[in-house]
Parts: structure tokens; C-alpha cells; sequence
């Protein structure tokens, strides 16, 4: 997979915490609002984009429809003054989807499916839960959204986007993609194939 050469900085965003975060279970697909945490970590992100942005008005701002990020988002465009709802919303930068696993804890999965979750300790990348999605299939979901880019851009989203994100860029090969903690409330900035947490 040759990398894609993003023209200008990206600056990515995890939605707060929600209740299925804090008990650890897969969320995926399902639409779970922020938990108080969550809106403070929201709250949060805006601090720090404000410290690392002069201009954060001129940016534009995309975000994945679930309920979790644009809650994130309004919160952050809040907090920064920013019209509320002037951002585009993009269906590609939904979670990755864990199919009939998702509602369920890693340990619940372990035991219930001790195969399938072996499978998916020896190559995360590639694995695709029953029903859901792999990294990698996710990965091309999202790929059209950087080539798309124009100029510097927010976007708030989810952490199997960001891993994503950072193996089709470059920074990381995606094998260890797989495994990048991507954490709430904090900011992964993007340039060229370098990512750093601000």
C-alpha cells in the first residue's frame, strides 16, 4: 500500500467517552451518546485546538454522523465560537464495525469465541468479526475522504478511523496500526507521515 501524501496538516479528533468506552465494549456501529467524561474531554480538544490553531475559523471541519462524534463536535465548534452545524457531516468516517460482537467486553468475546478472537490477536489488520468489518476494509472506506482534502481539516471521528488513517499515511505500517492507542480528548496532528498527540 504506497501512502498518501496529505497536502496540508490533519487534524484528528476521537469523540469523548461514552458509557460503552468506560465498561470497554465494542461499540462500532451502535449509536452510544457521550457520558459526562466525554463532554469534558469535548470541551478539552477545543483548549487544545485553540492553543494550536490561530486561525481554527478558516479549517474545515468533517465529521463521522454517529451521534458520539457529532456530539463531540458541537461541543468543540462551541467552545470555540464556531457556527454551530456549518460542518460536514461524511458516512466513510463511521467506526469500524464489529458485526455481532458489538455490545460485548474483549473478555466476554474471549470466551465465547476463543477461536475467532485468537484469529484476531494473530493479524487485527485483517480479521473480519462475524457480520463486521476489518481494518483493512475500513481503511478503504476512509481512503477517499484524505485524497479528497483540500486544506487544513478537523475531523472528528473514532479510533478505528484514526488507525486507519495513520497506516494509509504512512506513519505507521499497518500491522502496528492495528494496535495505536488513539485517546480521548486529545488531538493527533498529521503532516506529511508524521503524527504526534498534541
Amino acid at each position: 500500500m504506497l501512502p498518501i501524501t496529505l497536502p496540508h496538516r490533519l487534524i484528528l479528533i476521537r469523540h469523548g467517552e461514552t458509557d460503552w468506552n468506560r465498561e470497554g465494549r465494542l461499540q462500532g456501529g451502535q449509536d452510544i451518546p457521550l457520558n459526562d467524561l466525554g463532554r469534558r474531554q469535548a470541551a478539552e480538544a477545543a483548549d487544545k485546538l485553540r492553543n494550536l490553531v490561530s486561525d481554527f475559523a478558516t479549517l474545515d471541519y468533517i465529521c463521522s454522523p454517529m451521534h458520539r462524534s457529532r456530539e463531540t463536535m458541537d461541543i468543540l465548534r462551541a467552545e470555540l465560537a464556531l457556527a454551530p452545524g456549518a460542518y460536514r457531516l461524511d458516512d466513510r468516517l463511521k467506526e469500524l464495525t464489529f458485526g455481532s460482537w458489538e455490545g460485548f467486553t474483549w473478555r466476554d468475546i474471549r470466551k465465547a469465541e476463543r477461536k475467532q478472537a485468537q484469529l484476531r490477536e494473530r493479524d487485527k489488520w485483517s480479521f473480519v468479526p462475524p457480520g463486521g468489518e476489518s481494518y483493512a476494509m475500513l481503511s478503504q472506506r476512509v481512503k477517499p475522504v484524505l485524497e479528497e482534502l483540500t486544506r487544513e481539516t478537523v475531523i472528528v471521528s473514532h479510533g478505528g478511523v484514526a488507525r486507519a488513517i495513520l497506516a494509509l499515511v504512512g506513519a505507521v505500517p499497518p500491522q502496528k496500526a492495528s494496535l495505536v492507542e488513539i485517546w480521548q480528548g486529545k488531538i493527533l496532528t498529521v503532516t506529511g507521515n508524521q503524527a504526534d498527540w498534541v
